[in-house]
């Protein structure tokens, strides 16, 4: 019996020691993940989980945030595995507001944006003939006067000396001006008897004659001599953008497409890089307004298309902008008490903006506004508030792009109406140089006011408009906390009270950016579930003193969980085939 009974024990004691060895099923089925990010600060921008200190990847999706351990389970075979040796990681940027292909182009042109008198311009500009092919085009530039010593507009006299064989027209940075020489005028048929078009100036000498500057509509008359881009260009510009944008942590970009003429070429483009596996960003595109039935026709809504590339919105224009004396206000320019600025041709008739605006939304059209002046950005929320009255409450997130000189009766508007303000801070610092030369302080108090709008409720995206200033975040991020002006005369900030905090303003640019494209489901955050796309950064950008965020480098860029920026490798596009638009 006593045998029995212990050949009994030892048995129950080998089945024992077999059942603690088994593996759990539980720990079994768990998948391993593709990437790992390990031993990271991990700002999550999820408020139900704020912090971690690594995050798993299974595809292009996030499946784990949490502690080392939790994220050490995670770890398979094949798992690639990044050790983030303590630096931060935070979801990737997402730009709500350039022009992409464009950016690229300026990447590879006449840069003039930092020149600082007119001779050092006219150089520039004689130094690029050189290298131009006799008749070929000499564009882009992003010249800005008001860093010169004097501040003076460059005119055609300046450059006419050495580009008698190539027509020139060069932009001023905001876009809304353009300087052209002789040859540029003579084949857009512009002359002293030219009249302004709507929305338009010919800026003229004592004499009448045309200086060669050409303001807001006005620009047309050259647009439409100048040949088209190619599509081998295009894609090149695209490519070069692609690059650039990873370079800096940027990896969603919303494309403001509002070129009157080929507002789609852009996207066939990004399409094609789709297929052919190339998009190292997300892609949101939005094609002028005027041209709202090419989409509503075929039944395309907001947010329509693939996790990568997307459509659904429409962009329109109300005014010009305030480096130019174009941007739209109730009030004169304190320094050219007869203008008020421009409403852009688009709103003339304001009857035609509000039909389409109309037409657009019903048709499941998100529409975006280009507003800068107090009265543009007002008419824009009368035309908002009349479209949501006739059409009918929805969730249509509206958006005013720039939004930048605020009448104070129109905050709490913004909000009632859930208009989307999308900014961009680094202008803040840019514009406050002169901006109160121009409209005077009371008026500058409420510009670039994102304390103000979040204050109210209001929504807040950050972009850049590049190429209009750079597409680096860290810039904009500092600017917003800053408030600090390029001069240096404002190290405290330019309006501090402004001001916002680091969180605040990385929220506006992920999460905030991501709800100003309904994707706010999709992406913006850390959290599992969500697309894979992250920035590790060479520095704790909110343990650092705010002036050094500026500084701060893009170390790892991971777009649905490929790398594809590693800054001491450079530019990487891990061709896996992304999926196609819906």
């Amino acid at each position: 019996m006593v045998a029995i009974h212990l050949k009994c024990l030892s048995f129950l004691f080998l089945l024992l020691l077999t059942i603690a060895a088994a593996p759990d099923p539980k720990l079994e089925s768990k998948p391993a993940a593709d990437l790992i990010v390990s031993n990271a600060k991990v700002w999550t921008g999820d408020s139900i989980h704020p912090t971690a200190e690594g995050v798993a990847v299974i595809g292009d999706r996030i499946v784990a945030v949490g502690s080392a351990h939790e994220i050490d389970a995670w770890r398979g075979p094949r798992t690639r595995v990044i050790d983030a040796r303590g630096k931060l990681l935070l979801p990737g940027f997402n730009d709500a507001h350039v022009h992409f292909v464009e950016g690229g182009a300026q990447l590879d042109s006449i840069q003039l944006n930092d020149v600082t008198s007119a001779t050092e311009f006219a150089r520039r500009v004689a130094e690029r003939v050189t290298s131009t092919p006799k008749g070929e085009w000499i564009l882009n530039g992003d010249w800005d006067e008001t860093k010169w010593n004097p501040p003076q507009l460059p005119t055609k006299k300046l450059i006419d000396p050495a580009t008698s064989d190539n027509p020139v027209f060069l932009d001023r940075y905001d876009g809304h001006m353009a300087l052209a020489n002789s040859v540029a005028l003579r084949m857009a048929g512009i002359t002293a008897q030219t009249p302004d078009p709507p929305g338009g100036i010919i800026v003229r000498d004592e004499h009448g004659n045309p200086t060669g500057n050409l303001k807001d509509a006005a620009k047309d008359f050259v647009l439409k001599v100048i040949p088209a881009l190619s599509h081998e260009r295009r894609m090149r510009q695209a490519r070069r953008a692609l690059a650039y944008a990873a370079s800096l942590g940027v990896t969603s970009v919303q494309e403001m497409n509002d070129a009157e003429t080929d507002s789609f070429a852009d996207f066939e483009v990004y399409s094609e890089l789709l297929e052919r596996g190339e998009l190292t960003a997300r892609i949101y595109v939005a094609p002028a307004i005027a041209d709202w039935q090419s989409q509503a026709k075929v039944g395309i809504r907001h947010g329509f298309g693939s996790p990568y590339l997307r459509i659904g919105a429409v962009k329109g224009f109300a005014d010009g902008s305030l480096g130019s004396r174009t941007a739209y206000f109730f009030q004169p320019y304190s320094d050219a008490p007869a203008n008020f600025g421009l409403l852009n041709k688009e709103m003339q008739p304001l009857s035609r903006m509000q039909e389409w605006m109309m037409q657009a939304d019903a048709a499941g059209l998100q529409v975006c506004t280009h507003a800068i002046g107090d009265r543009a950005i007002s008419t824009v929320l009368d035309l908002y508030a009349e479209v949501e009255k006739t059409n009918g409450a929805s969730d249509r997130r509206f958006r005013i792009e720039h939004a930048q000189h605020m009448a104070a009766k129109d905050f709490d508007r913004f909000a009632q109406l859930n208009v989307i303000a999308s900014v961009q801070p680094y202008q803040a610092v840019d514009d406050g140089r002169w901006a109160e030369e121009r409209i005077g302080h009371d008026r500058a108090s409420r510009t670039y006011a994102f304390r103000t709008f979040l204050n109210h409720g209001v929504h807040l995206a950050f972009g850049t408009d590049w190429p209009v200033v750079p597409l680096n975040p860290l810039l904009g991020i500092y600017a917003a906390v800053t408030r600090a002006t390029l001069d240096g005369k404002h190290p405290g900030g330019w309006f501090p009270e402004q001001k916002l905090t680091v969180s605040e303003a990385v929220e506006a640019y992920t999460s905030g950016s991501a709800y100003a494209e309904f994707q706010d489901k999709e992406k913006g955050s850390i959290t599992a579930g969500k697309l894979a796309d992250m920035v590790l950064l060479s520095k704790d950008i909110f343990s650092i003193d705010p002036t050094g965020i500026k500084d701060v480098k893009a170390v790892e860029t991971i777009v649905g969980g490929k790398v594809v920026w590693d800054a001491e490798g450079g530019p990487r596009v891990e061709a896996e085939r992304q999926s196609g638009v819906q």
